[in-house]
């Protein structure tokens, strides 16, 4: 095997030549000069690069010799063949969990100031105001993660432990999913799962080969024909392939599961057999065996498998509501330093006013509310129940909790086609040959034509129909039965199956009766119109196809002669032994063959339609949002579907991108398009990937102008890549829509990602935030639960932030009366009370609110357009809130001071039953459609605090003479507390029930034109 030697020669070279630089590095001046000049710089760097590489220590994939059933003669380590979805294991859940809460400012703010509180001198009130509800908001988190968590380890424990029989020496032995090493012979049932990637070698079919069904991997429904190697498939027993010497020569792991360059040598037979292996002698993880019973030697396990390599990792979502409240906290804190500032420097900055200062920090920490999070998360939750609940959109699953608000500030849709505008159901619609043309109404009279059309369901159920019938079909002949009841028996010398690159494949048969060999052709119109010999109909009738919205596929033959075909083989077969460039070698020889070939037809087969999208499309273009469809189809077909679904509208010009390779032609097409106004843009893959090259500002700023964009000829990174493209240069949110494998990284990519269940198996789904099972259900998600929940977060957002703020003013009023001492206005239970049993429901119940009718919101789509400028949670809606709390919280502490004058010892009371009456009066005044659980909630906490009034002794009562205690139960009985606390009351929230009076008879909101 001199090649190898050869190879791994080469690594050693390469090994060596990576040693230099740091032999130079070592003669260096050393010495404290060079500490000084930038050495510390190069320790630290180095350190923590050794301490990355030791954490993340990525192999080198290198290709690798397999012996057949002998692990243990493996040289490499290979890793372990297990799944692992895990975020976290055991050593980094906490710290993890820990990491991802305390990088939002609110939460660690709030670690800050509840870690103070262990300092004496710093020490205001007890312990537990500070540390429950922190302690409550983290238990809260990390039970929630722990739980996903463990949901994630069930699932992959699941899939790991799954059982398979291995074939040793001493016979079979089960051994679990996870055990399996690089070297082993597995057996695989009917419909079991393939465990790792391997290389077959035997099936239990007489014909060689099996049908194995790859939805997981690809995205693609259609079984792929998998054969085993010849020579184990031709050895007698299952046990001799023990008997044998043979190892398989594999490439080194790859991303593209369409391709496999190996060589299979048995050593022990004279001479040794060399056999090329290829794509179509492989069977990848994840994959399920759909007939017979299948051995394989595993060639590549763990992290190494094609669908492992082709899985990026999701990233953490975060909402835009969330960041802008994280904003909003930021402002917050710079105001409560401003206003403790203030107060030291009212005070005169006596004594040690630093510890003054922070102590005026703790006391109006307030200002920024831990509950803030708290009652999000627990929003977030019901948003998603209702969505799950919704009887309209049945079948829907929230995935991901964190972002339903997302759902409301969509400006961007970026959707495949097949499968998830269209059904991905093939009908057979078009027959051309030539001189005549056949559509659905006339088939009857091609019953006298014969066509051999191999491999499309649909093309096999229509021939049926003529009556042509498929009769039998193996690895090496197929037999047919014509509408006579004649049966013809074809012979199959070679398949050249289906690649994206050459969009066409072939099939060498002999006919049994005549011994006549020919050479048949189908596949896409650009690739066969250079192989067929000349005519003058079938660019025609390519495009008339394409404007019905039909695939077409072109059918061509050429006869052969035996010394033509004997040529063929051999030069085929040596080309197909070949370790370097095979796939260019094969390609080669192939097209050799490809040349005049006669025209036989021209079929289309129609892709229908989803229920409703037409519909759904022109309400989601309605609503504003610009819909792109990126998909793998090509540019005719795909166009005609962005016309037939409307989401080009009828009046709209389509201007078709030309295709440009270099940057000059790019620069021209560019400039043709810019003087182009309202109209839709289709452009192939290939031209976008040169435009994003040279001119990706330029190619992006003009295609956000378009009214829709269609990607035909899109690779699934190409998805991905547009996404983050249009986040990069617009700033607005995106979603992404797919049913598909291949819809995955888009899916992963966008802001939003939107999975429907179909006919291409659930990975999409799953990797979805949002799983739907129709794409005209995306309608209501968006119109009314998108609404619904970003209108409802931002309202409880400010609401709780008003909650704090208004407190705050109450303590710098209470503070500033009483000499700028730090002392705090409320005590322990009052505060904790405050922001959860007396004020907890009724701020949750906002979460039942809404403001237009689910019917209204998807008969004016238009409304929608309004939540995507952000305008329900700003800085100006936030300062309005700040304005009001600042009024409300003086009006309540003065209003107390001033009328209590006889009974000063009764603020605390009277302030603080007057604020909860107002936080109460409060959340009525901002409900917009009231709900019998939120006038439930009124009354529970109204009711909960007078009884609480009875109990709470040690803050209302005597025994307590500090700052403001109640006398007893008997004084809050009177007349006169009941009238002065309502007074204080009225003039607190009166004004605001008068100024959104007016508000609304002179400035309605749109939505609210529509109720009426």
């Amino acid at each position: 095997m001199p090649l190898m030697m050869s190879e791994e020669g080469f690594e050693n070279d390469e090994s060596d030549y990576h040693t230099l630089p740091r032999a130079r590095i070592s003669q260096r001046r050393r010495g404290l000069e060079w500490f000084i000049c930038g050495g510390w710089k190069f320790l630290c760097t180095s350190c923590s690069d050794w301490l990355i590489n030791i954490c993340r220590r990525k192999k080198d994939l290198k290709a690798r010799t397999v012996w057949l059933g002998c692990p243990e003669k493996c040289e490499e380590k290979y890793p372990k063949n297990a799944i692992k979805n895990q975020k976290y294991n055991i050593f980094t859940f906490i710290p993890g969990v820990l990491y991802e809460q305390f990088k939002f400012f609110l939460n660690l703010y709030f670690l800050v100031v509840s870690c103070s509180q262990f300092v004496p001198a710093l020490k205001i009130g007890y312990l537990y105001t500070y540390w429950a509800p922190l302690g409550f908001v983290l238990t809260v988190t990390v039970v929630r993660e722990a739980v996903d968590e463990f949901r994630r380890y069930k699932r992959d424990k699941e899939m790991n432990s799954q059982l398979y029989s291995k074939l040793t020496v001493r016979g079979k032995v089960q051994v679990k999913s996870s055990d399996i090493q690089v070297g082993d012979l597995i057996i695989v049932e009917k419909n079991q799962r393939i465990p790792s990637d391997m290389v077959f070698l035997r099936t239990s079919e007489k014909t060689g080969s099996c049908f194995i069904r790859t939805d997981q991997l690809d995205g693609e429904t259609d079984w792929k024909l998998k054969v085993a190697v010849s020579c184990t498939q031709r050895l007698p027993a299952l046990g001799d392939l023990f008997s044998i010497n043979a190892y398989v020569y594999a490439q080194k792991p790859q991303l593209d599961i369409h391709s496999f360059e190996g060589t299979f040598t048995r050593e022990d037979s004279d001479p040794a057999v060399h056999e090329s292996l290829s794509i179509e002698n492989t069977l990848w993880a994840s994959t399920v065996v759909a007939s017979g019973t299948v051995i394989g030697v595993v060639i590549y396990t763990g992290k190494e498998t094609r669908s492992v390599m082709n899985t990026s990792n999701p990233k953490n979502k975060v909402g835009l509501l969330d960041l802008e409240l994280n904003q909003l906290t930021k402002a917050l804190f710079l105001a409560l330093v401003a206003l403790s500032v203030v107060m030291v420097t009212l005070q005169g900055f006596v004594g040690p006013w630093y510890r003054n200062l922070f102590r005026f920090l703790l006391l109006f920490s307030y200002i920024i509310p831990i509950s803030l999070r708290v009652n999000l998360d627990m929003g977030k939750a019901a948003y998603g129940w209702m969505i799950m609940k919704d009887d309209n959109i049945p079948g829907t699953v929230v995935r991901t909790s964190t972002i339903p608000e997302e759902l409301g500030r969509l400006v961007y849709l970026l959707t495949d086609k097949t499968g998830t505008l269209t059904q991905n159901e093939m009908i057979f619609k078009r027959l051309h040959l030539g001189t005549v043309s056949y559509g659905t109404d006339t088939m009857d009279e091609i019953q006298s034509h014969i066509i051999n059309s191999y491999s499309q369901v649909a093309l096999v159920q229509w021939t049926e129909s003529v009556g042509l019938t498929l009769v039998n079909r193996d690895l090496t002949s197929m037999q047919l039965k014509t509408p006579g009841g004649h049966i013809l028996t074809y012979y199959i010398l070679q398949i050249f199956p289906f690649t994206s690159e050459s969009k066409r494949m072939g099939i060498i048969v002999r006919d049994e009766s005549s011994g006549e060999i020919t050479f048949y052709m189908k596949g896409a119109d650009v690739a066969m119109s250079t192989i067929v010999q000349y005519n003058d109909w079938l660019e025609e009738e390519c495009g008339n196809m394409a404007r019905e919205g039909l695939r077409t596929l072109v059918v061509a033959k050429k006869s052969l002669t035996e010394e033509q075909y004997q040529d063929f083989e051999s030069r085929y077969n040596q080309a197909k032994l070949s370790i370097h460039d095979r796939n260019l070698k094969v390609a080669a020889v192939v097209e050799s063959l490809e040349r005049e070939m006669e025209l036989l037809c021209l079929t289309g087969v129609e892709d229908q339609l989803q229920a409703d999208v037409r519909p759904t499309l022109e309400m989601l273009r309605n609503a504003g949002i610009k819909i792109w469809m990126l998909t793998g189809d090509k540019l005719e077909t795909a166009t005609c579907i962005a016309k037939s679904s409307h989401l080009v509208s009828r009046n709209q010009d389509i201007h078709i991108f030309r295709p440009v390779a270099t940057r000059g032609e790019a620069h021209l097409e560019l400039n043709a398009f810019r003087r182009k106004h309202d109209c839709a843009l289709v452009i192939s893959g290939d031209s976008l990937e040169v435009c994003l090259k040279y001119y990706e500002h330029e190619f992006v700023e003009l295609a956000c102008q378009c009214p829709a964009v269609v990607c035909c000829r899109c690779s699934p990174t190409q998805k991905a890549h547009i996404v983050k493209l249009l986040q990069h240069h617009t700033g607005k949110r995106t979603c992404a829509i797919g049913d598909g494998g291949n819809d995955v990284s888009m899916i992963q990519a966008a802001d939003c990602g939107i999975g429907i269940e179909g006919k291409e198996g659930k990975q999409a789904s799953l990797a979805a935030d949002f799983s739907i099972t129709q794409f005209k259900h995306i309608g209501r998600l968006l119109m009314v639960h998108g609404r619904n929940s970003y209108k409802r977060s931002a309202a409880l957002g400010q609401f709780v932030m008003h909650r704090g703020l208004i407190i705050s003013t109450m303590q710098a009023v209470f503070s500033s009366v009483f000499y700028f001492a730090s002392v705090p206005l409320y005590q322990g239970f009052l505060m904790v009370g405050y922001a959860t049993i007396y004020t907890m429901f009724p701020v949750f119940s906002l979460v039942l609110d809404q403001d237009v009718k689910p019917e209204m919101a998807l008969l004016y789509p238009e409304l929608y357009k309004d939540l995507t400028k952000g305008r329900s949670l700003s800085f100006k809606t936030f300062l309005i809130w700040v304005l009001i709390s600042i009024y409300q919280g003086g009006i309540l502490m003065y209003g107390a001071l001033l009328l209590f004058e006889s009974e000063f010892v009764h603020v605390v009371a009277i302030s603080f039953t007057a604020l909860i009456l107002t936080e109460l009066l409060m959340v009525a005044l901002t409900i917009r459609t009231w709900h019998w659980l939120m006038v439930v909630a009124e009354f529970l906490s109204l009711g909960c605090y007078v009884a609480s009034l009875a109990f709470l002794n040690e803050y209302f009562g005597i025994g307590r003479v500090s700052f403001g205690a109640f006398l007893d139960v008997a004084f809050i009985t009177t007349v006169t507390f009941l009238w002065k606390v309502s007074a204080i009351t009225v003039v607190s929230c009166l004004p605001l029930y008068i100024l959104k009076y007016l508000k609304r008879k002179f400035s309605p909101p749109s939505y609210s034109k529509l109720t009426s």
